[in-house]
């Protein structure tokens, strides 16, 4: 890496033209009527800062009686309201430079329309970086367009141009300049943000089309994000002037030494676009693996979230949801049946048992009475008739051991209502003829 020898004349040159314009603005600053505009931005700036502490707190109050608004809609009306008082000073300077330009010389008006241009571009510069959601690269642009901004109406651009080009270095056949970093700086920033303007917008429309299965709208909504965010990512590269035939070798070499070391993530990242094309699970499925049972909470490039009953968020590999035993519980329908087991004694009737039984299963709210519950005798126990209840659910997000729960309180109540006994376990003690039993009390 050569840097250049030394900075060029023409920066000399360009300062000196620098220091010379600001002296020049100063001092006709002394001039009279360019006071009297100095005066009167100074007034203007006043007027808008009283009427924005007038207008805040009301608007402010009508903010929040509103309901029902679009979240984008909202948030463009809350960055209105903290800029209203530059809002303000841009349509009351603009008033003033009008009725300057009617009244008198539009010299006379030559600083105003400085000012009123350079405040509508900082405004607009300000609403159009809230676009960007990283809070440093929308520091970043947002004062770099303020910068340049101001040097382009000033007349200064040019020759800040030229200063920035002279800070320079080269690496082999390239030179890199300050100017060329800033460059990069913002139109990246420019691509990227419009990316992901479209991507969100796209990903909405997608997510709103129901004849797209869950699956295949995370799938195209990744997809079209990777597409996107890499085409804006080279082409700012390519707008810049990087040579892109470089790099390519370079990240080809790149990722022959990366395939080596994140063979897991990898397998992981193909795993993940097996798992949205086959669509085995999507988002919403409930679904256990080993000791996990809950719920897809959202499909990942590298890892899938499932959310729990207790709350719990655990984050699986999508690895192990190819190469192990999953239970889909919602895959091919949202149909679940559950079995439950009890016993009654050998006195209470079993065609009473086992109709007391389903109209149970059947009052219970999550229970579906379009596929009825059905009960049957499953042996003849030490102590009881067993039985088998099975019934259906269509919603096993709900939990399990809660509706299990329900219907055992079901049964209860219905049991204890038409006199049908739970059995437990007793034992006969007999004392055969010769024996003696003896007692013992104990005394405090």
């Amino acid at each position: 890496m050569d840097p250049e020898v030394a900075l060029p004349d023409s920066l000399t040159e360009v300062t000196l033209d620098l220091f010379s314009w600001a002296e020049t603005f100063l001092s006709s600053l002394l001039r009279p009527w360019n006071a009297y505009q100095v005066l009167i931005v100074i007034g203007v700036f006043g007027f808008a800062q009283l009427f924005s502490m007038v207008i805040k707190p009301r608007m402010h109050d009508w903010m929040r009686g509103l309901e029902g608004w679009p979240k984008w809609r909202m948030r463009a009306l809350v960055v209105f309201h903290r800029r209203l008082r530059m809002v303000l000073f841009v349509v009351l300077i603009w008033l003033v430079v009008m009725v300057m330009r009617e009244i008198t010389w539009p010299s006379r008006s030559y600083l105003l329309a400085i000012v009123a241009n350079l405040a509508t571009a900082w405004l607009l510069i300000a609403f159009a970086t809230r676009l960007i959601k990283n809070t440093l690269l929308r520091g970043l642009v947002r004062y770099g367009a303020w910068i340049w901004v101001t040097l382009s109406i000033t007349g200064l651009a040019e020759d800040t141009q030229r200063v920035l080009d002279s800070l320079a270095f080269t690496v082999g056949e390239t030179r890199l300049s300050l100017w060329l970093v800033i460059q990069a700086i913002v139109i990246l920033a420019l691509l990227l943000t419009g990316a992901r303007l479209i991507s969100s917008t796209t990903a909405a429309t997608i997510r709103r089309n129901e004849d797209i299965s869950p699956s295949m709208q995370v799938l195209a909504i990744k997809f079209m994000q990777v597409l996107l965010f890499g085409a804006a990512f080279f082409l700012g590269l390519r707008l810049v002037g990087v040579d892109l035939t470089g790099l390519a070798v370079l990240s080809g070499a790149i990722g022959v030494g990366l395939g080596f070391g994140l063979q897991k993530v990898v397998s992981n990242l193909v795993s993940g676009i097996i798992i949205l094309l086959d669509k085995s699970i999507k988002p919403g499925d409930v679904i256990s693996l080993g000791d996990t049972f809950g719920w897809i909470n959202s499909l990942g490039a590298r890892y899938v979230s499932v959310v729990t009953r207790d709350g719990k968020e655990y984050l699986i590999p999508n690895e192990d949801l190819i190469t192990g035993q999953v239970v889909n519980w919602s895959h091919s329908n949202e149909f679940v049946r559950l079995d439950i087991y009890f016993g009654t004694a050998y006195s209470d009737d079993p065609h009473k048992v086992r109709k007391i039984a389903i109209d149970a299963a059947t009052s219970v709210e999550r229970v579906l009475s379009f596929k009825a519950p059905v009960c049957h005798i499953v042996g003849f126990g030490d102590s009881s008739v067993d039985y088998i209840l099975r019934f259906w659910i269509r919603d096993p997000s709900g939990g399990l051991t809660n509706i299990r729960g329900n219907v055992y309180l079901a049964l209860w109540d219905a049991f204890n209502e038409h006199g049908i006994s739970i059995p437990f376990p007793q034992r006969e003690v007999k004392v055969l003829e010769g024996s003696q039993l003896a007692t013992t009390r104990q005394h405090d």
